[in-house]
């Protein structure tokens, strides 16, 4: 298995990709079966999900049953090592000292990136996303449409495998018949959100999620994907074997050992190891991009965390797909006599417009979901219905105090209990004994929680900029993080709540908690969501934005952004499917772009 240390890398690749997760994976997974030999650099640990995942482990065998601790931030069995909101010795900063105005920068730091953990919520932008200013006048429009991306999203989608259905909802697409993988059933609370929802005139509908609710077809997708690359076909296919469907057994966010949900390190990375054209070079943290002297990248300098030692690796073509906040420290920091403000930056746009999902959350009590009988409700890994925005038009009519929609997922079930205490406080009174088990049979899942993921309009508020001191154990410099959350995406968060109190009290339930004292306070921090975008802007002008449509830097035309850093916008759409969908776009116009010399 073709996992090398730095002194094994050849003296030259065709492509060197920074970044292991979605964009990286994506294009390491086209260029290697096209038959191009390929440098990844993660600056993470290697990690392989299948003999590392504890599927089978329950809470009370973890420390403190899988609780949350310092360095385990998202549980005990979270797959993530190493990684979190910090990383040992490698901080970044905040320009502002006040609460609402910090940026919270979470990063994985392994093999696979953030898709060894994420949600798998797999859902395309649509026509609006792409072209939102033409719509109402603010932000940034897409140089590409939805048009020119569908048959990407179709071509990630039967590769990954993502279930859920069609239903011609307003700017949430539908995919091709056959695409999408059959639904798994909705839970009790998600049925009964269903039911008084519509009520409301609210769509509670299956959710897109990238987990197998039945095992691929392997006889045919591959040909398909691949129509004139028999080789590509027979690895695909023998890949797509080792997938097993989901058995609704344990969390995602744990991994899979069976394969049975998306991740790079399952998906993306075997087949393009099996072809013979991958090189991984872990624990290789990424500092420059080098120039020769015609303005063209060489490839990256690095440091190896395993001996402390500065490291190049070389390559035709350079693919930056560390992730937004790491693509763009790459840039900044790599200063020339041709670029003084950092690699790609004659626009100055380099670090600008930086985006992250809105949340909101609120939750209640739902009598009618007490004293249920026992019954097995764990599912995928999280919700398996959700609500799209449902008020363009009467967004479009003017009714709205705010721009732009969010979508709401659904929390609620009686899974396998973690650790805490599974009745809550108020509700138990402090019960203890036999009036404590009377208690837990009563009330255990019968809370409920909705939370908003919505879009964030890119402001000149929000930006990253290198720290002018800071710098890391390896001497690299830090990005400092400047945030401020508009008006828009303030009174969007408490549409929200209002929406969750109506849901709640429909199903006669009574909230729970205290609501937001400040407006501002409705919002979930920035970077919270771990949804940051933008940094890198897309466009179709060379003095307004760093890259064009293919995610290629104006300035220099052999190096392409395949992470979140080019987006133009935020949808209220998860931004992992679109990030492969362009990665598998911008990594086909590479292989032309080569073959005509133009590289």
């Amino acid at each position: 298995m073709p996992i090398i240390s730095s002194n094994q890398a050849k003296p030259e690749y065709d492509v060197v990709i920074v970044g292991s997760g979605a964009g990286g994976g994506q294009t390491a997974y086209i260029l290697t079966l096209a038959g191009l030999k390929v440098a990844m650099l993660e600056a993470g640990r290697n990690y392989d999900p299948v003999t590392e995942t504890p599927m089978f482990n329950l809470p009370n065998q973890a420390p403190l049953r899988g609780e949350t601790t310092e360095d385990k931030q998202l549980g005990f069995y979270d797959s993530t090592v190493d990684g979190g909101w910090q990383v040992p010795g490698e901080p970044y900063t905040n320009a502002s000292d006040k609460k609402e105005e910090q940026f919270m920068w979470w990063r994985p730091r392994m093999l696979g990136g953030r898709t060894n953990h994420w949600g798998r919520i797999s859902l395309r932008n649509g026509p609006y996303d792409f072209k939102p200013r033409s719509r109402d006048g603010l932000g940034f429009d897409w140089p590409i449409s939805y048009e020119d991306m569908a048959p990407f999203y179709t071509k990630v989608e039967m590769l990954v495998g993502v279930y859920g259905d069609n239903r011609g909802m307003e700017n949430a697409p539908d995919s091709p018949p056959g695409i999408l993988l059959p639904p798994p059933k909705g839970r009790a609370a998600e049925l009964l959100t269903q039911k008084h929802a519509q009520g409301l005139g609210i769509p509670v509908i299956p959710i897109h999620r990238a987990v197998l609710t039945k095992a691929l077809d392997w006889q045919t997708i591959p040909a398909k994907l691949h129509p004139d690359n028999p080789r590509a076909q027979r690895i695909v296919g023998e890949e797509m074997q080792k997938r097993a469907a989901c058995f609704w057994a344990t969390s995602c966010g744990r991994g899979c050992s069976i394969k049975a949900n998306y991740q790079s390190t399952t998906v993306h990375l075997p087949p393009a190891l099996a072809t013979g054209n991958l090189d991984i070079i872990p624990n290789a943290h990424a500092r420059e991009v080098t120039l020769d002297g015609k303005g063209k990248a060489t490839g990256i300098i690095y440091i190896d965390k395993t001996t402390g030692q500065e490291a190049r690796v070389k390559g035709r073509v350079v693919v930056l797909a560390a992730s937004s906040g790491e693509t763009v420290r790459l840039l900044l920091n790599s200063k020339s006599a041709g670029f003084p403000d950092g690699l790609a930056n004659g626009s100055g746009k380099v670090g600008k417009y930086i985006m992250d999902t809105t949340g909101a959350r609120l939750g209640g009590r739902i009598p009618a979901l007490e004293s249920l009988p026992p019954h097995n409700e764990d599912g995928a890994g999280g919700g398996h219905f959700y609500v799209p925005w449902w008020l363009y038009q009467e967004q479009k009519a003017g009714k709205l105090d705010f721009p732009r929609g969010y979508h709401i997922e659904l929390g609620g079930s009686r899974g396998m209990p973690s650790g805490g205490n599974p009745v809550p406080e108020e509700l138990s009174g402090g019960s203890y004994g036999r009036k404590f088990k009377e208690d837990a049979r009563r009330y255990y899942g019968s809370s409920v929680g909705f939370s908003c993921r919505g879009e964030m309009i890119p402001n000149e508020n929000c930006y990253c900029e290198i720290d002018p001191e800071k710098k890391d154990k390896w001497g690299v410099p830090v990005l400092r993080f400047h945030w401020k959350w508009a008006d828009y995406e303030i009174k969007q968060a408490l549409h929200a709540e209002k929406t969750f109190a109506e849901m709640i009290e429909a199903m006669g339930g009574a909230v729970s908690g205290k609501r937001a004292e400040r407006p501002i306070d409705a919002l979930e921090p920035g970077g919270s969501i771990k949804h940051e975008v933008g940094g890198a802007l897309m466009g179709d002008d060379p003095k307004k934005s760093v890259c064009n449509q293919w995610a290629q830097t104006w300035e220099v035309k052999n190096l392409f952004l395949h992470d979140g850093a080019p987006f133009a916008s935020n949808a209220d759409k998860n931004p992992t499917l679109t990030i492969m969908a362009l990665a598998w776009r911008n990594s086909e116009h590479i292989l032309d772009e080569l073959q005509k010399g133009n590289l």
